[in-house]
């Protein structure tokens, strides 16, 4: 950073970490012994669709590497697209296989951003519940390097338990890099994998 950008008041935007990510199955534990959720087996990664023929062939090679297990009883990858117009690619594997999940959501980013889509991800998410069946998210927001939970309430309104959220933040804050600006813990409505 120069001098300008310090009398400016810019910074120098935070470099992705995705080893961050491999911290995921020791914060699971620590979430399942602290609140009582565990790993749901399901996780996605969302990024801004680009057209053309480049990113259509990177998205092929993305499928095709988590795809190879399908013939070994993996379960195939799916993309959808949100209301926003974003992408959502949805993996799942089984429950207890955090660590998988975990693998396939970093080679996924991994591929994007070695194939210069980097600026197009946005988060990735990893799914929990309880056995209330209440729905929990681990966030990794891919431009900032770190991680926020998301806690909707049960039923048809989109509100969070943002005293749950807390409660998590308190009890993974020596497993994970949490998010400290509040207001970057933003909301994903509907996202797969939740």
């Amino acid at each position: 950073m120069g001098l300008l950008d310090a009398i400016l008041g810019r910074s120098k935007p935070v470099r992705p970490d995705l080893d961050q990510l491999f911290a995921v199955p020791s914060a699971a534990l620590t979430l399942q012994a602290a609140a009582g959720f565990t790993p749901t087996g399901l996780g996605s990664v969302c990024f801004a669709g680009v057209e053309g023929g480049g990113f259509a062939r990177l998205q092929e090679d993305v499928r095709e590497l988590l795809d190879a297990d399908t013939d070994r009883g993996g379960i195939p990858v799916e993309f959808s697209r949100d209301a926003y117009g974003y992408t959502w690619l949805l993996a799942r594997h089984p429950a207890d296989d955090t660590a998988g999940l975990v693998n396939d959501l970093h080679a996924v980013n991994t591929l994007l951003q070695d194939g210069g889509f980097g600026p197009h991800l946005l988060c990735s998410l990893i799914g929990f519940h309880n056995a209330e069946g209440r729905a929990l998210a681990l966030v990794y927001l891919y431009k900032r390097g770190t991680f926020y939970p998301f806690a909707p309430l049960p039923g048809d309104a989109e509100k969070r338990d943002n005293q749950l959220e807390l409660q998590v933040r308190g009890a993974l804050g020596d497993d994970l890099r949490v998010e400290k600006d509040l207001s970057r813990w933003f909301p994903v409505w509907g996202a797969p994998g939740l």
